[in-house]
């Protein structure tokens, strides 16, 4: 067992008596209480559980804990800034995306990834960023909305 001090939506936060080999997903919602990462599959192949090491979509139900020490870990819990949401989390709201909801934390994630990195993406780009994360009810429509409605926000002066 092992104690980890790792950087978690801009905070230092140490965990004790875990197993290097312990899945990151498992520290953030039975260790921290971060629940809004989801479980899916625990093979990562859903990609519920996506969250953002170093700014990079990465599966959390298959990350060691020990491979993100001294990483930046972005949870969904992380994105909202002094109380106002990112402007994919608004786009996600304004465009009513979600129907069951359980994929929409890791679809915005991923998202958000996309467009921090190209902040004007096209159809292909958003299709090619997103499809990694399987949606079952089929909102992809929706998704890509909300990331073309997202874009034009931040092109406008919004944050990611």
């Amino acid at each position: 067992m092992s104690e980890f001090t790792l950087s978690i939506n801009g905070q230092q936060t140490t965990v004790s008596n875990i197993e290097r080999t312990t899945p990151l997903l498992w520290v953030l919602r039975d260790n921290l209480g971060l629940v809004g990462t989801k479980f899916g599959c625990g093979i990562a192949q859903c990609g519920s559980c996506t969250v953002l090491v170093d700014g990079q979509p990465k599966r959390a139900c298959t990350t060691p804990v020990a491979s993100v020490q001294g990483s930046q870990i972005t949870t969904i819990e992380g994105l909202a800034k002094d109380g106002k949401l990112s402007a994919v989390q608004q786009a996600w709201i304004d465009l009513d995306v979600p129907q069951c909801g359980y994929c929409q934390s890791g679809q915005i994630m991923a998202a958000s990834a996309l467009l921090e990195s190209n902040p004007n993406p096209t159809d292909d780009d958003i299709d090619a960023a997103m499809s990694p994360i399987i949606c079952r009810c089929g909102t992809y429509p929706r998704i890509r909305a909300a990331i073309n409605a997202a874009a034009t926000r931040i092109r406008q002066g919004g944050t990611s």
